[in-house]
């Protein structure tokens, strides 16, 4: 890419970063237990396959160090301001320094899925939940972020804990996520900068050549043949 170096203002339009913060967001355990009257038993979240055991407690009887790993369901998470950005709530707040600034009270509502898969004590993939189980939460943040302006957030790292208990009668599956969450606020502005305008590099003349001449390998002409002196030449003729 090259430029004509000829620098002149021009206007442009980018999105310009209002407000920008990152928090570690910890969800509540969930726990889900094997005859739970109050809601889905574990033999309906984990209908094991190749199994002729009554129950997820007698198919788990079989694999009695079987360790539960959870993954997240990356498509799945979902994340959005459940507040009306036309009309978010101002709250005045004081600083550090003591300066007192007006920010908006901005709600994100957080969903994330995850796989329970369970192993043996070979490391042998033995079941998987039949359908993923689904953590939500609302984070309410105190930002930057006037009418016009547009939140979005970001899960950008995290971590799934799964954790079966089983003592032979009482059985338990226990699950835990915690996650980076970065929130932006953004809105489109323009910008005058100074400036020169691009041109495209010019292309190479490459073209795909199947077909390439025959040359002989490169010799040595200082060692050989060699250079004969003009005297031996007269001689020989």
């Amino acid at each position: 890419m090259s430029t004509d170096h000829e620098k002149h203002n021009v206007c442009i339009s980018v999105p310009k970063v209002f407000d920008w913060v990152t928090r570690q967001v910890d969800l509540p355990t969930a726990c889900y237990h094997e005859g739970n009257k109050s809601g889905s038993d574990l033999s309906e979240l984990f209908k094991c396959r190749d199994s002729e055991a009554e129950s997820f407690t007698e198919f788990i009887k079989q694999f009695p160090k079987c360790e539960a790993v959870c993954r997240v369901i990356e498509s799945e998470i979902y994340t959005k301001e459940v507040t009306d950005p036309h009309n978010r709530m101002q709250v005045e707040v004081c600083m550090p320094n003591g300066e007192e600034v007006t920010l908006e009270k901005v709600k994100i509502l957080i969903k994330v899925s995850v796989d329970v898969d369970l192993y043996d004590e070979a490391g042998n993939h033995i079941c998987t939940s039949c359908e993923p189980f689904e953590f939500t939460k609302v984070e309410t943040f105190y930002l930057c972020a006037p009418e016009g302006t547009e939140v979005c957030a970001f899960v950008t790292a995290g971590q799934c804990d799964a954790e079966l208990i089983f003592d032979g009668s009482y059985m338990q599956l226990d699950l835990s996520f915690s996650f980076c969450l970065d929130v932006h606020v953004l809105a489109d502005v323009l910008l005058e900068i100074e400036a020169a305008y691009c041109k495209p590099r010019l292309e190479f003349p490459i073209s795909d050549v199947l077909c390439k001449e025959t040359k002989f390998p490169p010799q040595c002409p200082t060692l050989f043949p060699g250079k004969k002196s003009k005297s031996h030449s007269k001689s020989a003729s």
